[in-house]
């Protein structure tokens, strides 16, 4: 227990002087060149933080959303091999009846379409 326990500080010691090695000294010597963003070698030609479409963002989330849900389905086929197959189809139905329902509200939105 005691090796372990010496392991175990010695491993936490090290971890934390580097953490403070590797961060410590740059902030204390930023230059120009340093706090200037990178443009593939050449000087920036405007601002290096530009907004973007909110549409990125809706497209991202609704794709996370029914691609979860879709992954849920992966596992169906094994599904008959269960002790109760039928409850195995009520789930399954619910969660395509979820997603069409999901699909059915976005679609009005405009949430599928990506300009107007």
């Amino acid at each position: 227990m005691n090796l372990i326990m010496t392991i175990a500080l010695i491993t936490l010691g090290l971890s934390v002087i580097l953490a403070v090695v590797s961060f410590w000294p740059p902030q204390m010597l930023p230059d120009h060149e340093k706090l200037s963003p990178y443009e593939c070698g050449f000087d920036p030609l405007g601002s290096a933080r530009l907004p973007f479409s909110i549409r990125f963002f809706l497209v991202a989330i609704l794709f996370l959303l029914f691609d979860l849900e879709i992954a849920l389905l992966l596992p169906l086929p094994w599904g008959d091999q269960l002790a109760a197959p039928l409850w195995t189809f009520i789930w399954a139905s619910a969660i395509l009846a979820l997603l069409t329902l999901g699909l059915v509200y976005e679609w009005p939105q405009g949430g599928l379409e990506w300009a107007e």
